[in-house]
């Protein structure tokens, strides 16, 4: 655990939270696995005729695919270092009147955890903690060389809200997330303003994209893409070749992002949100924490990350004339919402 991403003080638990896994409700399990193993390069196991699981690492459990008619993210299972962390988290959503949920075992079993929590998240995504994830020591099977995720976790989540201001004061008042950078983009005439948020070195865990003037929400999932980072450019472009020659359809070509430098590609998983596969962002660690300062940048992309085929680009200008009578609301958890403006 990095100490010097703990400060002692104001009880916070910054640095000690880390993307642990992502559970997904879809019908289409043949074609995940093809998806997962065969173009992205994953290591897969099976587990019955209902459910799926991906690894990246030694972790029994990073990727979650079960049966059901979401055809979405429906929880985040988040890793806590410690009971006492642990505990503070849990009186932090309980002192607020949220309800707090212990998973049942067979829950836990299937995400690779010893015990978990669960209470509500925005969007409708579920938030999951939990301290014991279960390692195993089978050899990964898997295209992929390896993956990044230690102290960083396992990736990040990209989430578009019409609520932004509450979804940063969930994850403040929930995680003592740290805003990162902004990025503002103009997108068909409608402008964007994605707030980065870190709640460990990685650079953000969450981002959140609000959409100045929109009533309804142009993206059918809760959450836009996750991401997770290839251990090589090698990798990461050999999986690009795979979801090419596979015939999975590709969102944005190979690019490099303005804030954290990340080269990626973003593909449509069998769910409809997308995987972005991404090499090489800048990580916050101790030389950086102490002295980072909130930039904003003018743009997603330095070069590249240019649309192939139907994207949120394109939601977003099919959209544009429904937003302007069409209202529709968004569910946020007030409770934790805190008190954040920017």
């Amino acid at each position: 655990m990095n100490s010097f991403l703990r400060p002692n003080i104001d009880d916070s638990v910054f640095g000690a939270v880390h993307l642990g896994y992502i559970v997904v409700q879809s019908q289409r399990l043949t074609d995940w696995r093809r998806f997962g193993a065969d173009a992205i390069g994953l290591h897969v196991d099976e587990l019955g005729a209902d459910s799926l699981r991906f690894r990246l690492d030694d972790r029994a459990c990073r990727f979650l695919v079960h049966r059901g008619s979401a055809e979405d993210v429906t929880a985040l299972g988040w890793q806590v270092d410690d009971h006492e962390t642990f505990d503070r988290i849990i009186a932090r959503v309980a002192d607020r009147g949220v309800p707090i949920i212990e998973g049942k075992p067979e829950d836990a079993a299937l995400r690779g955890v010893q015990r978990l929590w669960w209470f509500p998240g925005p969007k409708g995504i579920g938030q999951e903690i939990f301290t014991a994830p279960v390692t195993t020591p089978e050899p990964l099977r898997m295209l992929s060389s390896g993956w990044v995720t230690g102290e960083a976790g396992m990736g990040h989540v990209a989430i578009v809200s019409r609520e932004p201001e509450a979804m940063r004061g969930y994850y403040h008042t929930v995680f003592d997330s740290r805003l990162t950078d902004y990025i503002d983009e103009n997108v068909s005439g409608l402008k964007m303003k994605i707030r980065f948020l870190r709640v460990n070195e990685r650079h953000h865990s969450i981002a959140i994209a609000n959409i100045r003037g929109v009533k309804i929400d142009p993206i059918r999932t809760r959450v836009q893409h996750i991401n997770i980072q290839s251990a090589t450019l090698d990798d990461m472009l050999a999986a690009y070749g795979r979801v090419t020659d596979l015939g999975f359809r590709m969102a944005w070509s190979v690019g490099q992002h303005t804030n954290d430098r990340e080269l990626s590609f973003y593909c449509a998983t069998p769910s409809g949100f997308e995987l972005e596969v991404g090499w090489n962002p800048v990580v916050i660690g101790p030389e950086l924490e102490s002295t980072w300062e909130p930039t904003t940048y003018q743009g997603i992309s330095i070069w590249g990350h240019t649309t192939v085929g139907e994207t949120v680009l394109d939601k977003f200008a099919q959209f544009r004339q429904a937003l302007r009578t069409v209202r529709t609301s968004e569910t946020t958890v007030p409770e934790l919402a805190g008190g954040l403006s920017r």
